[in-house]
């Protein structure tokens, strides 16, 4: 039997497309004007590198910020590398487009949101928000901050 048009599908990797345009442009020219992102990403799908202290602070999810101070920004079709502060210590990370579950930049009131393969099959009607969005641990001190991104939430 045929099967039918995966929009769903379409629709998902032309969003992480979009994500690395953006990141692509902003890797070659840095930030414009005010724009900043705050990317929540997976910390257990498959390829996420991060340090192990930053898995042990954040085991289920963790949100990054890309605005004042980030290296070694590069993006391939896969995902992206970067290094960010943390407490004073740069750290690398790699970040699969697959893992990535919100891109906002609060500057222009721009948000997507990815649901995950388990929440579509087994949560199709209520899937309202990632679990543990408000269960975050603290930041380290003077570095990246991990947010809630209800604020920006409709």
């Amino acid at each position: 039997m045929a099967r039918g048009i995966d929009y769903g599908g379409m629709m998902h990797r032309a969003m992480q497309g979009l994500i690395a345009d953006v990141l692509q442009g902003v890797a070659e020219e840095g930030l414009p004007g005010e724009h900043h992102f705050f990317i929540t990403f997976d910390t257990r799908d498959e390829g996420v590198e991060i340090a192990d202290w930053l898995r042990e602070r954040y085991p289920e999810e963790m949100t990054i910020v890309i605005q004042h101070w980030f290296e070694n920004l590069t993006v391939t079709h896969e995902g992206f590398a970067i290094t960010l502060n943390f407490g004073n210590s740069p750290e690398p990370l790699y970040i699969p487009f697959d893992s990535v579950r919100t891109f906002v930049d609060p500057s222009v009131e721009f948000g997507l949101r990815f649901e995950t393969q388990d929440s579509d099959d087994e949560e199709d009607e209520n899937g309202d928000d990632p679990d543990g969005a408000d269960d975050r641990a603290a930041p380290p001190e003077g570095g990246a901050e991990v947010v809630s991104l209800d604020k920006w939430r409709k």
